[in-house]
């Protein structure tokens, strides 16, 4: 069985490598479900680790339904790791309906070439499992990475099994809450991957600092924040 580790940090993917990890996913900000990690990290990661890493292709948190400009700044990102030499990507697309957007996932999936193309938890979303599965198969995806389409793995292993039984590409990835305590649970349902963080908290600071710097209203993910055009054009003209 292969054990992918979600890694947020330079840290996290060297511990995740030195404790026998078989593959990285790597990201940035695990508390929004992950985006796409910078140039830097990217650049470090390959100077530094010897496993394979697939690395997530979105470009911001909230929901899958990209604009063009979004769609075409996942182009880049695909571009620069295939030219980097990364062994695979992480992405998902949909409509506002929460139907598999097919066309635009099939152009990703071209750009991506040789490299792994893994479909992610985006899925969890969709209202026809079954079906979507057949398309992404049909599309060339490599891996689909799922919770079963419940809050965790565990409460959707019913459902992944299904998909298990049902594909005939797609290697099936169970992902969401897998731990020390259930990873038999998917060890006995013959996956052959599964998708973990492994994350513990470290405490960085003797106290809490004086003002958050955090804001729960991005977290909601039927909403995206934009800079109003309108309200800067105003300000801009007040102190100009």
């Amino acid at each position: 069985m292969i054990v992918e580790v979600c890694a947020n940090s330079l840290q996290s993917a060297l511990n995740a490598q030195s404790a026998g990890a078989d593959r990285i996913e790597l990201c940035s900000e695990l508390g929004i479900g992950g985006i796409t990690p910078s140039y830097g990290l990217l650049k470090k990661i390959k100077e530094l680790l010897t496993i394979p890493v697939h690395v997530l292709i979105r470009p911001r948190s909230g929901d899958f339904t990209y604009s063009r400009t979004e769609f075409e700044t996942m182009r880049e990102d695909i571009v620069q790791c295939r030219n980097m030499g990364f062994e695979g990507i992480a992405t998902g697309l949909l409509h506002a309906d929460f139907s598999l957007d097919l066309e635009r996932t099939g152009e990703l999936v071209e750009l991506a070439g040789e490299m792994i193309f893994t479909f992610h938890r985006a899925f969890d979303w969709v209202k026809e499992p079954m079906s979507t599965l057949g398309q992404l198969e049909d599309l060339g995806v490599n891996i689909l990475l799922t919770s079963g389409q419940q809050k965790s793995a565990v409460k959707g292993l019913a459902l992944l099994e299904q998909l298990h039984l049902k594909t005939s590409k797609c290697v099936i990835m169970p992902g969401a809450g897998i731990n020390e305590g259930n990873v038999n649970a998917f060890k006995k349902s013959g996956f052959k991957a599964i998708h973990l963080s492994g994350t513990q908290f470290h405490k960085t600071l003797s106290a809490a600092p004086p003002i958050a710097m955090k804001s729960p209203a991005h977290l909601k993910e039927d909403i995206i924040a934009l800079t109003n055009p309108e309200r800067i054009e105003k300000i801009v003209k007040m102190v100009k």
